[in-house]
């Protein structure tokens, strides 16, 4: 198992997550995430899928639908996106509708930012927030972490970072910049 970095003072905030996407990126980040001791709900079109992750402790539940994940989830919901940017809209269009005030969707993708600012806007009306949340490290991400480029609401952002941190690579990933000591903001 891989060295997941320390999560400081948000070590004993877990929290619950919707997985919509379980390729292998997908399926990488639901094992950080378990590791550092989050809730990970998972979605896949494929039933097959999802089962073969239940059986490799790769996830704490399995759905069969969206409005089943979503159910499985409490209030406030935080859902992560993993699908082809293409199917962004479609996967929101199912989604949306059965979602509540204060939600969060993040688009772990690599959506067009035009995209991801008209879905913003759109969301916020419906009291959705929408976090772009550009995600780099392919299989590797699993031992090694994932880059995150993140975009959104200060207040949602905050509100996430223990599953961000639980993601990402941790300070001691890279050599320090010189001159430069201590943790990061």
């Amino acid at each position: 198992m891989g060295r997941v970095h320390d999560l400081g003072g948000l070590k004993g905030k877990t929290m619950q997550i919707g997985l919509v996407g379980l390729g292998r990126m997908g399926a990488n980040m639901s094992r950080r995430w378990l590791r550092a001791g989050h809730t990970v709900v998972g979605y896949a079109r494929h039933a097959e899928t999802v089962d073969g992750l239940l059986a490799d402790e790769a996830l704490s539940a399995g759905a069969t639908s969206l409005k089943d994940l979503v159910g499985q989830l409490a209030s406030p919901r935080v859902l992560w996106l993993m699908v082809p940017a293409a199917a962004v809209d479609a996967t929101l269009d199912e989604l949306v509708p059965l979602l509540s005030r204060d939600d969060v969707i993040v688009d772990g993708g690599n959506s067009y930012y035009v995209d991801d600012i008209r879905r913003s806007g759109a969301l916020t009306k419906a009291g959705i927030h929408y976090l772009d949340c550009g995600t780099s490290g392919g299989v590797a991400g699993l031992e090694r972490g994932y880059c995150l480029m993140i975009g959104g609401p200060a207040g949602a952002v905050r509100r996430l970072d223990p599953i961000f941190r639980a993601l990402a690579p941790g300070v001691d990933a890279a050599p320090r910049t010189p001159g430069r000591t201590g943790e990061p903001d």
